[in-house]
């Protein structure tokens, strides 16, 4: 017999080597119709794969994150099968699963290619094979027979990726004719999959390195209902709308410059002022709660991020380092705050009462990302993390964690981001190598991640080998208004770095002790969240955030001296106005500024001179009726403190 733990805590007994299917069958027919695969202990495994010890067990449907790996990954395996059907003599590299979808990396034989005139014809042979429903069957493979199999077949790409693999970890997944090297996990057959849509091809250098051979990428979607491809793809020519790209330009909020560099963006009037009052709004929220601001320098000597632990991690997505021959030094553009916050720690003594110690800064920094990852503001080279760093005893762990929590709720609560789930992020329960520190620092550090979680109510998920590399973390996944998500904030607790730094404090008993460490940046980036933000509004900033929050549209240019005296009186009392002096009639200035998004249009004609008064429409609903100045800039201030509640 095993135990089988639910998530709800439940806990039951099944005879030994029962399978995922066989449980959700016991729970409900409905289930078993809707499970794609299962967690096992926090791993993914298939359905149809025997559970022979004790468990954590979770069900996973198509809605969830892992549900739509399993099936992504499996729908790989089909479009490879279709595309060995439809071009013989093709050979595979790898084809994982993506946030949106699955691509495979393949060699086409020499004088053939893939277009987009080709994709209808490779959807429809996918739908065939997925037709004959058949199982996904996992087989464990010694490592002689698996290069035996791919040398045989002439595929020199899977022979290089086995001859990196460790016999006995070496599985083989058949459906149908097709054979593929995979660690899994997949679903039970392949007629979960009802719609595939093949989305674009892209070019992609084997191992991803520039000096090795051109492949050919090859992007897909799949769903287990029609009706929810139909809705995808609704979903992206939305999206398309409210490219952060395209609406950025248009609201002219940031642009970039080929002479200044790739993924480095350049901060517009509007869009500078738009970065400068988020700023404010965190800075506010932060002093409320007791941060204090530092700023450190862009640049950092190599040795600081050598102790830090960073070079080693993202020393090869850093920029060249900067060397001062003379001296003898060796510079580097700083890839974290971090380190640099823990210096200002250590530039003098602290006792117990001291803490906690609360350091924020909008600190910018540099990683080398290659230029075809790049992505408007989401993936950039330069970008400012909202970024601060709680030094703490043990015993306030849990409270400022939770303050923190606290933190990132409010913001998430005043722009609209209420849809979202946190991602408890722990280290790979197998491979430990790429972590730094002990086991015990790590298992504190996770426990007062997962306790103050529980304190606090959320919506938690738990995802092994996703942790910082110094300790595990608190994720805020956020899905916008037309249903992506998007990983906004993140909290992480470390023990690690104040060992590395031999940070210190001087306790009730007069003896040295180490203190934790929180990082926080409930924003991420100022980059990745203004982009986020463009998108999930659609460029409809909030009140208090826009750039203008009104304009004054005069009948005629008559009216212009009035529209002035009007704008002087607004914007002493702080609301946000110009003025569309342009020669044109009024009906166009009201569609024009319509596409501005600009919040409310004050009309000025005849009318409201001789009434000293306005006539406002509110963006996208039209007249809401005539007041005067003082009403009109008492109803900004009304709505906007509604905003901040």
């Amino acid at each position: 017999m095993i135990k089988i733990t639910f998530p709800d805590k439940t806990v039951k007994e099944f005879e030994s080597g029962i399978t995922g299917l066989d449980i959700a069958k016991g729970i409900s027919n409905r289930l078993a119709k809707e499970a794609v695969s299962v967690g096992v202990n926090g791993e993914i495994y298939d359905l149809t794969r025997p559970i022979t010890k004790d468990a954590d067990f979770a069900i996973y449907k198509f809605e969830d994150e892992q549900g739509k790996e399993a099936f992504w990954h499996s729908s790989a395996h089909l479009m490879a099968e279709a595309i060995e059907a439809l071009y013989r003599g093709v050979k595979l590299w790898v084809g994982p699963s993506v946030n949106n979808g699955f691509y495979y990396d393949i060699d086409l034989p020499e004088g053939k290619n893939i277009t987009e005139k080709d994709f209808p014809i490779l959807e429809k042979k996918m739908l065939e094979l997925a037709q004959q429903k058949n199982e996904y069957i996992r087989k464990d493979i010694p490592k002689a027979e698996a290069l035996k199999y791919y040398t045989e077949k002439g595929d020199e790409y899977k022979v290089d990726l086995i001859g990196g693999l460790e016999d006995g970890t070496i599985t083989f997944y058949k459906q149908g004719n097709f054979t593929d090297l995979c660690r899994g996990p997949h679903l039970p057959d392949t007629g979960y999959i009802k719609a595939v849509k093949i989305m674009s091809i892209a070019g992609a250098y084997w191992k991803g390195d520039e000096k090795n051979k051109q492949l050919t990428r090859v992007y897909g979607v799949s769903f287990p209902q029609k009706k929810l491809l139909d809705e995808y793809l609704e979903m992206l020519e939305e999206a398309k709308k409210r490219d952060h790209r395209k609406l950025g330009k248009e609201l002219e909020l940031f642009t970039f410059s080929s002479k200044v560099g790739q993924g480095l963006p350049l901060w517009l009037p509007k869009g500078a002022k738009l970065r400068e009052r988020l700023e404010n709004f965190l800075k506010k929220v932060q002093t409320e709660y007791g941060y204090e601001p530092v700023i450190t320098p862009h640049i950092g000597q190599k040795e600081l991020y050598v102790t830090s632990g960073h070079y080693a991690k993202y020393g090869a997505d850093s920029f060249q380092p900067i060397n001062t021959p003379a001296e003898g030094e060796e510079f580097l553009l700083k890839p974290m705050n971090c380190p640099h916050h823990c210096e200002i720690y250590n530039s003098k003594p602290h006792s117990y009462k001291d803490l906690p110690l609360r350091y924020a800064e909008f600190g910018t920094v540099y990683r080398y990302e290659q230029s075809g990852e790049l992505h408007g503001l989401t993936r950039v080279r330069g970008f400012t993390q909202d970024d601060a760093h709680i030094f703490c005893r043990p015993d306030q762990l849990k409270e400022e964690f939770i303050k923190v929590i606290d933190i990132v709720l409010y913001i998430f609560k005043t722009l609209d981001f209420e849809n979202f789930t946190t991602q408890i992020s722990l280290r790979d329960k197998d491979d430990k190598s790429k972590y730094i520190g002990s086991d015990e620092n790590w298992a504190k550090a996770e426990a007062a991640i997962i306790e103050a979680s529980a304190e606090k109510g959320l919506n938690t998920v738990i995802a092994y080998g996703e942790a910082a590399f110094y300790g595990p973390k608190l994720d805020f996944m956020v899905k916008d208004a037309i249903g992506r998500s998007w990983q906004l904030g993140t909290i992480q607790v470390d023990y690690n770095l104040p060992e590395r730094f031999e940070l210190e404090y001087t306790g009730s008993d007069n003896e040295k002790h180490r203190p934790v460490m929180i990082h926080r940046a409930p924003f991420g980036s100022m980059e990745r969240f203004v982009a986020v933000l463009i998108e999930h509004t659609a460029g409809k900033f909030p009140l208090w955030l826009t750039s203008e929050q009104a304009v004054i549209l005069p009948v005629s240019e008559r009216f212009n001296e009035y529209a002035q005296e009007v704008m002087k009186k607004l914007a002493l009392a702080d609301v946000r106005v110009s003025i569309d002096e342009r020669n044109e009639k009024v009906g166009k200035k009201i569609r024009d500024n319509e596409v501005k998004r600009i919040p409310y249009m004050l009309i000025v004609g005849e009318k409201e001179v001789e009434n000293n008064s306005l006539s406002v429409r509110k963006q996208g609903e039209g007249d809401i009726g005539i007041m005067s100045i003082n009403e009109f800039s008492d109803f900004i201030k009304d709505r906007v403190a509604e905003e901040l509640k």
